[in-house]
């Protein structure tokens, strides 16, 4: 085993490095909510403003705050894979958004990010991605 790695540290895997997992339930079908995702006002939400998400791997993106990186993956309402960089940032992470049906007329969003440097920058993107569901949540009812 490698010494470095402990199975004690709340977040870290051997193979992800430090990672980090936020999920909600929505009363929303799949459809709406993937449609919701893709579209501007969903991407600015969870990206960022003065980008759409490429299908095509590798395509890369930056947003208007300077967020960089490129669709690893994007399989229609399931996920989307890419690497994510704020301009801060030293390093890379790996981002994919997952949605899944939760029963009739319900979908779950999950959000994970692996790659992350440590405890410290886990923490901080767990309570980002934790208020960018509840962001797309509360955009989402405004729909209704």
């Amino acid at each position: 085993m490698n010494a470095g790695w402990r199975r004690s540290e709340v977040g870290r895997t051997r193979d992800a490095g430090w990672q980090i997992g936020v999920s909600k339930t929505i009363d929303r079908p799949i459809e709406d909510v993937w449609a919701f995702l893709i579209s501007p006002a969903g991407t600015a939400i969870w990206l960022g403003d003065g980008v759409t998400v490429s299908p095509e791997r590798g395509e890369g993106y930056e947003t208007a705050a300077g967020v960089r990186g490129e669709t690893r993956s994007f399989h229609e309402l399931d996920r989307i894979r890419l690497t994510w960089q704020p301009p801060d940032w030293s390093h890379d992470t790996t981002l994919q958004l997952v949605v899944t049906s939760a029963g009739e007329g319900r979908t779950r969003l999950g959000v994970h990010q692996e790659r992350l440097a440590g405890a410290a920058e886990r923490e901080q993107q767990r309570r980002h991605w934790q208020a960018v569901v509840n962001a797309l949540v509360a955009a989402l009812d405004q729909l209704s």
